[in-house]
Order: structure tokens, then C-alpha cells, then sequence
């Protein structure tokens, strides 16, 4: 059985994409300091699920020493374990840099000392493109390099990092800048996680504070199917190494914030209640990169490479959750699912979800109704 090693295992990303690669065949092995919440929730969820082809470590990646021993026997590395927030940067920049860029810099260096062949997938982020704030359209590859904020720039230099390791050293890395992830198992705040935390702000009736106009447009992309194209980069890593991949939802899954607003209250049958406040240091107006399904004119490199029948298409939410006029659900990650469906398909009306207690809701983003392998499917993300 092959074995990948998901630094950040028991975040967001990390749950998803272990709950996928095991699905496929692997044994997971979690290495994560639990120092974020819900993880500890998400871990103890995994481990019920997939007791068998799970093994958890309490590490952190700012520990060089200690990680030879955990990266020497795995087939493949996904590394996810980072800070996550640019607010958080502007506050603490010395711990963001220990983590993010320190931090990939020990996993780096374990892993061409032990086990060099292994494939390295890192999880970077479309804030190494900067603010973007004369940007119209959605980013390549080639756009120019602009950090900003401390988290840009910790993030950028692992990226660079991870390229540069597949150049000098030949190793099999590979880095893919993500944009705008949802999904189960994600305990989103005000500084990250965006959409979730629109979910269950408006569920408890809290306010909401928009930082800009809220006309800010980002493409929205299912963990799941990030989850999917992890293990596409690792099972053609002949093809994928020493490249860089700009990874988002792509032109149909373009919202803005008012808009992904104003769906949860109509899906929930509550009136969301926000302000709007200053922009805040390193946002961005404009958060796109190309998507994973090609558009006229343009073939992402990620789908151009990695071949046409792994393509990613928009996934089709509606079924997939089954809420609607004869399905009940207080699943909040259903309704994340949800906000996206209202916007792409506007002919075809959805009843609004009936929204059990907050509480029960938190537990039932866990275990989201109908994934699609019948089943469903945060320290640690980019």
C-alpha cells in the first residue's frame, strides 16, 4: 500500500485530501500540532472514519529534527501545513515566516535528505500575485511575482523554494497557488475561510463586517475536487515536476461577496445583517486564476498538462447535496455547496434548507449529506 505524508492533515485541506487519497488506495499518515481550531474535531472524525489507513503524528513543521524519521518511508509528501492568514501575518510576522517559509524549508530539506524520489505537492496561494488591484481578467502563470503582506511573502518564498529544490536538487515537487477553497470540515474566521464563516455567521444571526465594497470577485473552488487534482499532480509527477499551477473554480464559479451573501439568506430563509468597513492591508479587488476546466481562448496549464480526461468540471452541487423541495438539511456545508448552484443554474429555484440548532450544524459540516463517492467525503492550508 503507498503511503503520502499531508503535513496539516488535520485542517481543512488536509482532511479532505486525506479522506480522498485513502479512498484511493493510500494510507495517510496526519502530521499536524493541532495548534488550530477544529482540528482536534477533524482528526478524531478521520481516524473514526478510516481507523485502518490513517496514522497521526503531533509534529510541527518548524521542528527540523524531529521530521527525517516521518518522511523517510512515504511514497508522496503533500504539504499543506502553513499560517493562513494575512491578517494574522501583519500581526505576528516573525511566527507567519518560522511556519510558512522556515517551516517548508525543513520539510524540503528532510525529504532530499531521506527520501528524494518521493513526490512533494505544496499548496501555495494566488496572494504571491499581490493585490491585483489594476488586474481585469483572471491570472496565468506568468503573471509577474508582486508579494505583499508578510504572508505573501512567506508564502512566495516557500513557493520559490519548492520550484527551485526540482531544479537544483531534481527533486519531484510541484506547487499549485489555490484560490478561494470551500468545503466540509472547514471552521472559517473572519480572517480566512471566508465562505464558511458567512455560513455560520448568518445561521447564528451574527453581523457580518465586509472590509471593501463587496463587489470583490473570487472563484470559488470544492475541496473535493482539489483533493482530486493533489492526487493527479502525485500520480503524474513525471509530467507535473518543476511546475507551477495556478488552481481556482474558474469563470462559473465567479462570485462576489454580496452575492454569496445574499444566497445564504435565501437558502437559510434569514436576512444577513453587515456593515462595510475600510479595506484592509494586502486584500484583494480581484481574486481569480484560471479554473480547471478550459474557457475560449484558454487552456489552463494545470488541465493542458495533466491530461483532457482528468479534467475538473463544474461540479454538480444540486444532486450532490440533494437540498431542495424534498430534502431537509441544517448541513452548513451543504449550504456552501449550495451558494454556488443559485448563481449557476437561476432558472431552476431552490426551497430553502431547513436550519436545525447552530450547534447540530457544526457537527453536520463533518459528515455532509450525499459526497460524491456516496459517502463524504484546518491548521494546515495554503
Amino acid at each position: 500500500m503507498r503511503r503520502v505524508l499531508i503535513t496539516g492533515g488535520a485542517g481543512f485541506l488536509g482532511v479532505n485530501a486525506a479522506v480522498h487519497m485513502i479512498e484511493r488506495g493510500w494510507h495517510a499518515t496526519i502530521l499536524d500540532n493541532l495548534s488550530r481550531a477544529g482540528t482536534e474535531r477533524n482528526l478524531k472524525w478521520l481516524i473514526t472514519q478510516h481507523p485502518a489507513r490513517t496514522t497521526f503524528i503531533k509534529e510541527d513543521v518548524r521542528n527540523a529534527p524531529a521530521l527525517a524519521e516521518h518522511v523517510s518511508d512515504q511514497d508522496a509528501i503533500l504539504h499543506l501545513a502553513a499560517q493562513v492568514a494575512v491578517t494574522t501575518s501583519l500581526t505576528d510576522p516573525d511566527t507567519d515566516f518560522d511556519i510558512n517559509a522556515r517551516g517548508t524549508l525543513n520539510v524540503l530539506e528532510a525529504v532530499r535528505k531521506n527520501n528524494p524520489e518521493a513526490a512533494f505537492v505544496f499548496a501555495s496561494t494566488n496572494k504571491v500575485y499581490g493585490k491585483l488591484d489594476h488586474k481585469s481578467g483572471p491570472c496565468k502563470e506568468t503573471q509577474p511575482l508582486d508579494f505583499h503582506s508578510p504572508y505573501g511573502c512567506s508564502k512566495g518564498t516557500a513557493d520559490q523554494y519548492v520550484r527551485d529544490y526540482a531544479r537544483c536538487f531534481h527533486m519531484n515537487t510541484v506547487v499549485l497557488r489555490q484560490s478561494c477553497i470551500y468545503g466540509a470540515h472547514q471552521y472559517g474566521t473572519e480572517d480566512q475561510g471566508w465562505v464558511a464563516h458567512f455560513v455560520h455567521s448568518i445561521l447564528r444571526g451574527k453581523p457580518l463586517t465586509i472590509y471593501g465594497d463587496g463587489k470583490q470577485v473570487r472563484d470559488l473552488l470544492d475541496a473535493r475536487d482539489l483533493s482530486e487534482l493533489y492526487e493527479v499532480a502525485i500520480e503524474k509527477i513525471a509530467i507535473t515536476r518543476g511546475e507551477i499551477y495556478n488552481v481556482g473554480g474558474g469563470e462559473p464559479n465567479q462570485r462576489n461577496l454580496l452575492e454569496v451573501i445574499d444566497q445564504i439568506g435565501e437558502l437559510v430563509n434569514k436576512k444577513p445583517q453587515y456593515t462595510f468597513s475600510d479595506w484592509r492591508e494586502g486584500d484583494q479587488r480581484l481574486g481569480r486564476v484560471p479554473g480547471l476546466t478550459p474557457r475560449a481562448g484558454e487552456v489552463p496549464a494545470a488541465a493542458r498538462q495533466v491530461g483532457e480526461q482528468r479534467r475538473l468540471p463544474p461540479r454538480q452541487r444540486r444532486h450532490r447535496h440533494g437540498c431542495g423541495p424534498h430534502h431537509r438539511t441544517g448541513d452548513a456545508g451543504t449550504l456552501r455547496g449550495h451558494v454556488l448552484d443559485r448563481a449557476a443554474d437561476r432558472p431552476a429555484p431552490v426551497e430553502p434548507c431547513e436550519v436545525q440548532d447552530v450547534e447540530h450544524l457544526q457537527h453536520e459540516v463533518i459528515a455532509p449529506a450525499g459526497g460524491r463517492h456516496g459517502q463524504p467525503a484546518k491548521s494546515g492550508e495554503a
